[in-house]
């Protein structure tokens, strides 16, 4: 996928490997929870904090920062009193669904051919 931007991606010896830039920008602690909470939903942060058990408040600012400065989720703040904001997956971050699909499905058959369930805050997107 190109974008006519051209940025920095900080990757190991600052190379531009495919995987490393993947895992760069979904490899943070709860950044494929977050993504895969907003498959299909736009979140305000308070829901957010629910659908991400674990995660302190500052932790899951920091990460929704990443995703948002990555271009992988959109942030609407609305200027109201209480403040509202909502999160939604931008086109790029509705583009990883296949990926965290296809790793939510390898870690599933992982987990099962090694005798655990799978006791996580993901569900599957489609049906089995």
């Amino acid at each position: 996928m190109e974008t006519s931007e051209k940025s920095e991606i900080p990757t190991p010896a600052g190379t531009n490997c495919p995987v490393g830039t993947t895992l760069h920008l979904i490899g943070g602690k709860y950044k494929s929870l977050i993504l895969w909470k907003l498959t299909n939903n736009t979140l305000r942060f308070s829901h957010l904090r629910k659908a991400v058990p674990g995660a302190t408040p500052k932790m899951l600012t920091q990460q929704l920062r990443e995703l948002e400065r990555d271009g992988l989720i959109h942030r609407k703040v609305y200027p109201v009193v209480p403040p509202k904001v909502e999160y939604s997956l931008t086109a790029l971050g509705r583009s990883i669904q296949p990926v965290l699909e296809a790793m939510y499905e390898w870690g599933s058959s992982y987990l099962n051919g090694r005798g655990l369930k799978v006791n996580c805050s993901m569900e599957p997107l489609r049906p089995s």
